[in-house]
């Protein structure tokens, strides 16, 4: 048996020295793969041999108008027209950058999600041009917003303009014509006495009404859509899902009990910082805080400073907005709130999410509201016109005095220039900076979208120009046989071919006057825009 072990021996020893030799050439193995790879796409980079996703977008795009500034007109065609044109607001706010922060958003339609749940419309009345919709409207579809009611008069109700809006998926424009004006007339909100105190009154409460009424139309819509929630929203209104994952609304309400039936989203009034805010939506990044998101020691110790002379804490309205479930009775409660009139709705008010709102952030404001108000401007008249103080006094100063002195009175009043007393709010916590609103429109201002949102309805309506005409040719070649077998033996086929192409000219003109004529609508006048550029 010694005789046996002896040789053993070796080949145990043998094969305890290979294996550690084995496991370290795995691990060696393991470890310089990744670091092989790394090192391979480095020096692709440098070499420039991967491309960026971005330069594989089409760059021979179609120019039109306020896309002089982008590189979607950089074709050797197109540099005559961008040295000849004139920057401009309508280019500011639609126009592209040569660095896209967001490259993948041009085209997106936003509709990635066949079946979103909860599904999310807003509706809104507004007169608002697209250089302030298109980015209004596009932000919250960002935040999973799927369906819009636009209520338009004024420059949204301008052909171009609806012809954009009603283009983009998931947008619905209703037109202040005379079948509409008839029905709403006949509302059960309207027959009713809780807006009885602000009919035929003007501006500010007439808008009230206004918004109200539409609001009744839209719960209609927005059930037969399907919409699991419904939010009124001016176009100067961002919603802040502050305290949802990844940013997100849709996110945020999904998580609301199913037992509540609204959700309270107190709102931030803006606070410029200069007087020459062209774009708020991209250029203003501090708020005030709402009452509701502050303690009360910090909101009364420092009331005055935060208040600066004005009436009120705010310049504007406190009460923010509100969604609702979509339910039965559902029927709007002002312009801010809703209810329901089988029973007192079960509601909830967030304690980070808010509602940006951006009022008085340019100069221009103060002539455009009172440019919509017939008002005289009278401490007497304009109570009848406006239900808060501080549009009182803007009115009146608007419609009495100087550029020059408007201009002083808007630095005064709204401007926030005391950067000490800027910090001291800042630290205390009545002011905030916000800015994910103001990357998110950049971005897709950068991107292409809004533009693309203009090309893309010329394009649709070019379209459905064309296929009119030949529908519209198609039933004329239908009618000429029995024209030809009624008419006189004595004409040519030569002649019946003539008055033929001339009857589809004569009916393609008389249906075009008649559709103009039934889509007039009784809309109010408004002076050129930057709408009339697009």
């Amino acid at each position: 048996m010694a005789g046996l072990d002896a040789p053993l021996r070796p080949a145990a020893f043998s094969s305890a020295t290979t294996q550690p030799s084995f496991s370290s050439r795995i691990i060696l193995l393991l470890a310089a793969l990744p670091l092989a790879l790394a090192c391979l796409a480095f020096v692709l980079q440098w070499r420039g041999g991967l491309q960026h996703p971005a330069s594989r977008w089409p760059t021979d795009t179609p120019m039109f108008a306020g896309m002089e500034n982008s590189p979607l007109g950089s074709s050797p065609s197109s540099s005559s027209l961008r040295s000849s044109s004139s920057s401009s607001d309508c280019t500011e706010i639609l126009g592209r950058s040569s660095s896209p922060s967001f490259p993948f958003y041009r085209g997106w339609n936003f509709d990635f999600d066949p079946d979103p749940r909860p599904k999310i419309c807003i509706t809104t009345s507004t007169s608002a041009g697209l250089e302030q919709i298109l980015p209004w409207l596009y932000y919250h579809k960002v935040i999973g917003v799927t369906t819009f009611f636009l209520f338009v008069e004024g420059q949204a109700a301008k052909p171009n303009v609806s012809a954009v809006l009603e283009s983009i998926p998931g947008v619905k424009v209703i037109d202040r014509t005379s079948e509409f004006e008839l029905k709403r007339g006949k509302s059960r909100f309207r027959n009713e006495t809780r807006l009885s105190d602000f009919f035929y009154k003007s501006c500010n409460y007439g808008l009230f009404v206004k918004q109200s009424l539409n609001m009744e139309k839209a719960t209609v819509l927005a059930q037969d859509a399907g919409m699991d929630w419904i939010i009124h929203l001016d176009t100067d209104e961002l919603v802040h899902p502050a305290g949802a994952r990844e940013y997100s609304l849709r996110q945020l309400l999904s998580d609301v009990p199913s037992n509540v039936d609204m959700v309270i989203f107190p709102n931030y009034e803006s606070s410029i910082e200069r007087d020459d805010i062209k774009d708020p939506f991209t250029e203003v990044s501090m708020f005030k805080k709402n009452y509701d998101h502050l303690p009360k020691e910090t909101y009364f110790s420092l009331y005055k400073e935060a208040t600066r002379g004005n009436p009120y804490y705010f310049l504007t309205y406190v009460n923010g907005k509100s969604a609702a479930r979509i339910q039965e009775y559902l029927r709007p409660n002002g312009a801010h709130r809703w209810h329901n009139y089988m029973k007192p709705p079960n509601e909830i008010k967030l304690e980070e999410a808010a509602i940006l709102h951006y009022t008085y952030a340019k100069f221009s404001d103060l002539a455009s509201r009172r440019d919509r108000c017939d008002c005289k401007p009278t401490k007497d008249d304009v109570k009848r016109c406006f239900m808060l103080e501080f549009d009182r006094e803007a009115f009146i100063i608007a419609s009495t005095a100087t550029e020059e002195e408007m201009l002083r009175w808007f630095r005064e009043r709204v401007v926030w220039t005391d950067k000490k007393l800027i910090l001291k709010l800042l630290r205390k916590g009545i002011l905030t900076r916000i800015y994910t609103p103001m990357a998110i429109i950049q971005g897709l201002k950068e991107s292409g979208v809004f533009s693309s949102a203009v090309v893309s309805a010329k394009t649709l309506t070019k379209e459905k120009f064309l296929s009119s005409m030949e529908s519209l040719q198609n039933k004329n070649s239908s009618v000429v046989p029995n024209l030809r077998a009624s008419a006189s033996q004595s004409i040519s086929a030569s002649t019946l071919r003539r008055s033929s192409d001339g009857e589809s000219q004569a009916t393609a003109r008389r249906i075009l006057e008649l559709a103009s004529v039934h889509n007039k609508t009784m809309r109010p006048m408004s002076p050129p825009g930057l709408a009339n550029l697009l």
